[in-house]
């Protein structure tokens, strides 16, 4: 992943180094990514699913928010992935999510409680 403004690259460690050499901190890696055919689409809906070898997570969009949709919801874009690119992910949208919520304030997960304090307001 590149390291854009605003987003987190991750990137896995490089093979174990000598004993000699693990004392010094291990420098972050610059990888180019050529993204200018990437499609971007919006995902208000996300499942994840997998198998013991991957995680497959399901990105779509939900017309009805809130309670119980009537119709299903159409899947739109899969990423399959392996469970070590999952944890990168986990650790960088976690990091993005805490600088977020440093800037704007906690991000409420519950819809009816967005709604009641929406309502308090």
């Amino acid at each position: 992943m590149a390291k854009d403004e605003g987003s987190t690259a991750v990137e896995e460690p490089a093979a174990e180094a000598p004993k000699a050499e693990t004392k010094q901190q291990a420098t972050p890696v610059q990888v180019q990514v050529v993204d200018d055919k990437a499609l971007a689409t919006y995902a208000n809906f996300c499942r994840v699913t997998g198998s013991p070898e991957e995680l497959i997570v399901d990105f779509g969009l939900n017309p009805q928010p809130v309670g119980i949709p009537k119709d299903p919801i159409n899947v739109n874009q899969r990423v399959i992935m392996n469970f070590y690119t999952a944890k990168r992910l986990l650790a960088a949208l976690q990091m993005s999510v805490q600088r977020h919520e440093a800037v704007f304030g906690v991000l409420e997960t519950d819809i009816q409680k967005r709604l009641k304090i929406q309502q308090g307001s």
